[in-house]
Parts: C-alpha cells; sequence; structure tokens
C-alpha cells in the first residue's frame, strides 16, 4: 500500500451529512407528505448547505430513491428456515416497510420514470422485490420441500400488499399478510 495515497475513512463527515440528510428527509415526508418537500427545507432541517443536496443527489426524487435504498438494507428479517415463517416475516416487512411514514413516497420516487438511467424503475423495484422473497424459497428447496414459484409469490403477496397500501384500503395489517402466506400455502 503507497503510503502517500489517500486512505478513505470509514464515516466520517459525509456520512454525518447523509445521515443528517436522510433523517431530514424520513421526517419532513411524515409531516409533510413528499409532494410538500423540497430540498431547501430538507437541507434547512439536516442543517446543511441546499448547494450540497443539489451536487450530492440533484433532484428531490434522486434523494427520496437514495434514501428508500438505505431503508431497505436495514431490518430485513433473518430466515428461520420454515416456509410458513419466513414469507409471512417477509410479507409483514414488506408491509411494514411500505406503511410507515414516507413508505408509499418513497415507493413511488423509486419507480418514477425520470430519476437518473441507473434506476429503471419498476423493473428495479420487482428485481429487488423478488431478492427479498427468493432465498426463502430457495432454503425451502434446499431442506427438501417444494415452495411455491416465485412468481406465485409475487402475485398472490406481494402485489396485493402494494396494491392496498397505496390505494389505502383499511384492514391491510399483519393478519391479512399472514393470510396471504396462508391462501398460497394452501392453508386458508
Amino acid at each position: 500500500m503507497n503510503a502517500d495515497a489517500p486512505t478513505k475513512r470509514p464515516g466520517g463527515r459525509s456520512s454525518r451529512v447523509r445521515d443528517a440528510v436522510h433523517s431530514a428527509v424520513v421526517d419532513l415526508v411524515g409531516e409533510r407528505g413528499a409532494d410538500q418537500v423540497t430540498l431547501s427545507a430538507v437541507a434547512q432541517r439536516a442543517e446543511v448547505n441546499p448547494s450540497t443536496l443539489y451536487r450530492r443527489w440533484g433532484t428531490l426524487a434522486a434523494l427520496l430513491v437514495d434514501v428508500a435504498e438505505r431503508r431497505r438494507e436495514t431490518g430485513a428479517p433473518p430466515l428461520v428456515g420454515d416456509l410458513r415463517t419466513d414469507l409471512e416475516s417477509q410479507a409483514c416487512w414488506t408491509l411494514t416497510e411500505l406503511s410507515r411514514p414516507g413508505g408509499i413516497a418513497f415507493f413511488r420516487a423509486e419507480v418514477a420514470p425520470d430519476v437518473d438511467e441507473r434506476h429503471s424503475g419498476l423493473r428495479e423495484c420487482l428485481r429487488r422485490v423478488s431478492e427479498r422473497f427468493s432465498p426463502v424459497l430457495e432454503a425451502a428447496r434446499e431442506r427438501g420441500a417444494v415452495p411455491p414459484p416465485l412468481e406465485q409469490v409475487l402475485d398472490r403477496i406481494v402485489a396485493p400488499l402494494y396494491f392496498r397500501v397505496v390505494f389505502s384500503i383499511p384492514d391491510t395489517d399483519e393478519a391479512y399478510a399472514r393470510g396471504l402466506v396462508a391462501g398460497l400455502l394452501g392453508e386458508s
């Protein structure tokens, strides 16, 4: 390793700024709704210069996508080794993520076609959701079980959850999510 080469510090100012900005976004979206949030308001709440936001994210939509991606990186439930339990955990986690303050706003930002070229909107969202459920199905196969195909999981668990949350349909709760799993597995 070259002693003259700069080393990248883990964390540091950049990490603190990102944390402050993300926290400000989540708070403001929860308080006002995404359509009432501006980069200026985020900068003021995060106590950073607005030019920092424009330089790093460019647009509010890109910032919302970054927040959504980071929120997904934390908190996904671990697999316990039982198909039904693991599907229920993932379904309930998906519902919680969509239902928490700003969840739908962050989802809409992710699937918006005009964020930037590295985000292919709906296809990228589908890929991420598939990656959340695929390990559950693969683990079941490794245990000798015959899990449903991923497409059925998406059609019968994921799609109804997204639909009901996006359209604010009452009684979309963990019991509903567990019922979707039971229906898929033929246990209803």
